[in-house]
């Protein structure tokens, strides 16, 4: 059988510039064809891909033929390098001073959303459901002439969630705590996020009017949390407050501006906008409207805008109070309109040149997506440290009670040297918690679990996250296995995973090459780089790598179940018919 693109002539074809990577629905774009149509060739040459799925530049250019098409070279010098979204080296002279952005953290009822409607002076608690924040919001207020941002999260966990998908938007964090209540499970947890992200922290010790509140309480209990308020030497700044009645808010927006003064927070407003998602929903008249934070330059509505690996072009802005916006500068949230997709909160976005660009930002940022490792395990933290990619060995514990946390912190701060750091970002009693797996991500963390399970939902995000779980019942072996980490001495732990079987359903005998297996494919896949178990009858014959792998006349990186194809290997040629083979990969546990 001929496919349709071996079949075409290379005689008359349009030449077609296409990038180094793009995705499937933006192929057919370029050659104005229908997606399903390129699926269907992609399928006829052996490929199994999906609309959004990415391809290569060699790969598109077998199936373009059969649309007419003849890919051209890719030159080096047209490959598209395209800016990610960090943040440039800047000129110090086009820098101006911006807003602070603020995130109110806090037991979820202690008075965060409270504190945040006396500040705007609206009733926003009695909007939601149960008094308890549904959402995240960002809005801007004036105090004495400055702007404030404001971002208000329904928990820590939203916080530490936009960090680890890249968006560290927050200057200041304001930690309520109630001064009849002190700081409670959820108040350590947030102290410890707000910590890990290195921003500072200003308390704001509510409910101050409640007969039964208790100041001095409160803080003591802040300096067993390494929180040490100035009146007592440290250089946490404490404000009480009645977010009820607004005493003594204008002291905390007073304080939180002295913050943002030494802090020096500048940005160029001079250049394209780029940012970060803080929420987004769908809209059953306007479409996706997503809430995003301008972090530096300036957003203006009919700017093309790339988002991961969504993209679109602003159609309409608002600001917090619905008004309709022609730009937005940076420190200042606005709702954006004409995004393609959903965005998560926490993705970051730019501002692209035209579309053509936008397309291949989009690209990118899918291949590094699908690239990106896991994040760190015991068993490379010693390379890490090595290479200066890690400073130190973060880690998070958790035990079964509160007083193991004390014994397991002091064995391991004890294994600090002048070459390596253990440094524990939090430590508290109870299960693993998808909070805990968050904070983890969000600072490359290793969670080391002392009589403790994982709590439902928990594992799952683990391996979506990449996070690495410990669990020990022997303090001793815990401690031991960190030392061995930091002195490189832990060996990984791989296990192997059986992904496809295919049948030899005929041998052929080519020359130079000796003989290859013509194959079915009977489940999973058969990928190039697997390592292929020939099993007879019971028996396994030999084990090795595959040297070729064709479906008909193309080279392929894989066969899927229900196609034939023709197979190769290292060192063996012995094919019989019936033949069972295995197709094996190693996959690194931990």
């Amino acid at each position: 059988m001929t496919t349709r693109s071996a079949a075409t002539s290379q005689q008359g074809l349009r030449p077609l510039e296409i990038p180094a990577a793009l995705t499937v629905s933006d192929l057919a774009d370029l050659m104005g064809v229908g997606p399903v149509e390129v699926i269907k060739e992609f399928m006829r040459n052996g490929y199994m891909l999906t609309i959004n799925e990415v391809v290569e530049h060699s790969i598109a250019g077998i199936i373009a033929p059969a649309f007419g098409f003849g890919v051209l070279p890719l030159s080096k010098a047209k490959e598209t390098t395209v800016a990610k979204a960090d943040e440039d080296t800047e000129d110090p002279e086009l820098l101006e001073t911006r807003p602070p952005v603020i995130t109110i953290l806090g037991h979820v009822d202690h008075g965060k959303t409270t504190l945040l409607d006396s500040i705007r002076q609206t009733n926003v608690v009695d909007t939601e459901a149960g008094n308890i924040t549904q959402h995240i919001g960002a809005y801007q207020v004036e105090f004495s002439s400055s702007p404030i941002t404001f971002v208000d999260t329904p928990g820590h966990e939203a916080f530490t969630a936009m960090r680890a998908r890249g968006a560290q938007v927050t200057d200041i964090a304001v930690l309520v705590v109630a001064a009849d209540d002190g700081i409670m499970p959820q108040t350590v947890e947030a102290i410890s996020h707000a910590k890990a992200a290195e921003v500072p922290i200003v308390v704001a010790i509510n409910k101050v009017d409640k007969p039964d509140s208790d100041q001095e309480r409160v803080k003591r209990q802040l300096s067993e949390q390494d929180l040490l308020i100035e009146e007592w030497g440290g250089d946490v700044i404490s404000v009480p407050v009645s977010a009820l009645r607004g005493d003594g808010v204008s002291d905390l927006l007073e304080n939180l501006l002295a913050v943002a003064e030494i802090s020096e927070l500048k940005a160029n407003p001079n250049r394209p906008g780029r940012g970060a998602v803080v929420e987004a929903r769908t809209d059953k008249r306007r479409g996706v409207v997503a809430t995003v934070l301008v972090q530096s330059g300036t957003l203006r509505v009919g700017d093309i805008i790339v988002v991961g690996d969504l993209r679109g072009r602003v159609r309409a802005m608002f600001d917090d109070k619905g008004n309709a916006v022609e730009s937005a500068g940076p420190s200042c949230p606005v709702e954006v309109l004409g995004i393609d997709g959903l965005p998560n909160a926490g993705d970051t976005f730019i501002v692209a040149e035209d579309e053509k660009t936008a397309r291949q930002m989009t690209v990118n940022n899918q291949r590094e997506r699908a690239s990106r490792s896991h994040g760190p395990t015991l068993e490379d933290v010693h390379s890490r440290i090595e290479s200066g990619e890690a400073k130190a060995l973060n880690l998070i514990v958790k035990t079964d009670v509160q007083g193991t946390i004390e014994a397991v912190r002091g064995s391991l701060e004890r294994l600090n040297s002048s070459e390596t750091r253990v440094t524990i970002i939090h430590a508290s009693s109870g299960g693993v918690t998808e909070s805990d797996i968050l904070l983890a991500a969000a600072s490359q963390a290793i969670i080391v679990a002392f009589n403790s399970s994982p709590e439902p939902g928990a594992n799952a995000l683990a391996k979506q996250q990449g996070v690495d779980i410990r669990s020990y019942d022997v303090i001793y072996h815990l401690v031991e296995d960190v030392e061995n980490a930091l002195e490189g001495l832990l060996e990984p732990v791989y296990e192997d995973v059986v992904e496809g079987h295919a049948t030899v359903r005929a041998v052929f005998s080519i020359s130079r090459r000796g003989r290859v297996a013509g194959i079915h494919v009977n489940d999973g896949v058969v990928a190039r780089d697997a390592t292929i178990h020939v099993v007879r009858g019971r028996d396994s014959v030999f084990t090795g790598s595959i040297s070729s792998l064709r479906h008909f006349k193309d080279d392929v990186r894989e066969l899927t179940a229900g196609f034939e194809g023709g197979l190769g290997l290292d060192g063996f040629d012995s094919f019989r018919e019936g033949d069972v083979l295995e197709a094996h990969r190693s996959h690194r546990v931990r």
